[in-house]
């Protein structure tokens, strides 16, 4: 998980993580348009998403495609943060039911 941590930590691999949500199958040269950096570096951010398992590829001839996979970010969701908002929907759901409690007069 903290491969994960780590590549979701640049701003620059989180834009690649959205425009790969937006349009899957991207080929880097598709990817490296809408970027403001070298070919390179998109390269290896691409590389380090991949490592993460945030991105995986498939060879279509001589193209490489990249797609998102959101399965490791689902993951870090239901551990990190549903297990804590559970408590919170509790806690209102609670209390809305007392709320409409009828008051004994």
């Amino acid at each position: 998980m903290d491969a994960i941590f780590k590549a979701l930590s640049d701003p620059n691999r989180r834009y690649l993580l959205d425009l790969l949500h937006r349009q899957d199958g991207q080929r880097l040269s598709d990817l490296c348009r809408q970027m403001d950096m070298t070919r390179q570096a998109v390269s290896q951010h691409l590389a380090l998403l991949e490592s993460a398992n945030l991105v995986t590829t498939l060879r279509h001839g001589r193209e490489k495609l990249h797609y998102l996979n959101p399965l490791p970010i689902q993951e870090i969701s239901d551990r990190w943060i549903h297990k804590y908002a559970r408590r919170r929907v509790q806690a209102v759901h609670a209390l809305k039911q007392r709320l409409e409690e009828p008051i004994d007069r």
